[in-house]
C-alpha cells in the first residue's frame, strides 16, 4: 500500500482528489494526511513519512516548488497537481517530473501510479527537481533540451535534434537527425503541446514534423513533404494550406550539422 499526502488549498480540488482515490484506487493508495498550505504539508511529511505527495504548485503561503528547500534528503516522491499551464508547469514538463492537470481523471491517475511504481528503475524525482530548480534560478531556457518519459525512465534529447515524431499501432516514437529512434509514453498530442510551436507542425494525425528539416512540399499526388534526408510524408489535405502558410511565414534556420548527422533512414 502506498501512503500519500495531499497538499492542496482549493477545497473542491482537494475533495475531488480524495473521492477519486477512495473510489478507484483504495487498494493502491492510502491517504494519511491532507494539508491546505505548504507549512501544513511540511509538518505532515515530517510526522506521517508518506511514500508519495500530491503537491499543488500554487499555494497561499508559498509556491509548492519551495517544498524541496525544506528537505536535505527526500524519502518521498512527488506528483505535482495544477490547473494552470504556466512557466513552472513547462519546467516540470521539460524535466520529466510527474504532474497531473486538474480536474484529475481516472486514466491520468492510473498512468501516474504506474510511473510511480517503476520509479526504482529511473532517476529519483528529487534529483530531477533539484536540477530543475537550479536551472530556473539561473534563468536558463528549458527549450534547449527536453526529457521525454519512456517505459523504463526518460530520454534526454536536444529539441533541435528531433526530426519527427510518429504514432503507429498505439505507440509513439521520436526519430532524431542521428538516425535513432526511441519509444515514449507521451501521446502525439502531448508532444505537440510540449514542443515549440514555431518549430514543429502536425502534418497528419500520426506525424509531427520539425519544420527546420523540411526540404520541399508539393501538392501533387495528394500533398507530399520531403525532408532534408529524403524521407517523404503525406500531408493531410485539410492541413496543406495551413502548413504552407506556417512554413513560408517563419524564419527557416537550419542548425549547422556535421557530416552524417542527417542520414537517410
Amino acid at each position: 500500500m502506498i501512503t500519500c499526502i495531499i497538499i492542496e488549498d482549493a477545497k473542491l480540488a482537494r475533495e475531488s482528489l480524495c473521492r477519486l482515490i477512495e473510489a478507484n484506487f483504495s487498494s493502491d493508495l492510502c491517504i494519511v494526511g491532507i494539508g491546505e498550505t505548504l507549512s501544513e504539508g511540511i509538518e505532515l511529511i515530517n510526522s506521517k513519512k508518506p511514500d508519495l505527495v500530491f503537491l499543488d504548485i500554487e499555494l497561499p503561503d508559498e509556491n509548492g516548488l519551495h517544498l524541496f528547500e525544506y528537505f536535505e534528503q527526500m524519502t518521498f516522491e512527488v506528483i505535482f497537481t495544477t490547473s494552470n499551464e504556466n512557466y513552472a508547469v513547462n519546467a516540470i514538463k521539460y524535466s520529466a517530473i510527474d504532474y497531473l492537470l486538474k480536474p484529475i481523471g481516472i486514466m491520468d491517475m492510473r498512468a501516474a501510479l504506474i510511473r510511480y511504481q517503476k520509479q526504482d528503475q529511473r532517476e529519483p524525482s528529487s534529483q530531477k527537481v533539484k536540477e530543475m530548480l537550479e536551472t530556473m534560478k539561473m534563468g536558463k531556457p528549458f527549450g534547449e533540451k527536453i526529457a521525454l518519459p519512456t517505459d523504463d525512465g526518460f530520454q534526454v534529447i536536444r529539441v533541435d535534434e528531433i526530426l519527427y515524431c510518429l504514432t503507429m499501432d498505439n505507440q509513439t516514437n521520436v526519430y532524431t537527425i542521428h538516425n535513432e529512434n526511441f519509444k515514449v509514453t507521451h501521446s502525439l498530442k502531448a508532444l505537440e503541446e510540449l514542443l515549440p510551436v514555431d518549430s514543429f507542425f502536425r502534418i497528419h494525425k500520426t506525424i509531427l514534423l520539425n519544420l527546420n528539416y523540411v526540404k520541399s512540399f508539393s501538392k501533387k499526388d495528394g500533398g507530399i513533404v520531403t525532408l532534408e534526408n529524403g524521407q517523404r510524408f503525406d500531408v493531410d489535405s485539410q492541413k496543406q494550406d495551413e502548413f504552407s502558410n506556417v512554413f513560408l511565414k517563419r524564419p527557416r534556420i537550419i542548425p549547422n550539422l556535421g557530416k552524417g548527422d542527417l542520414s537517410s533512414n
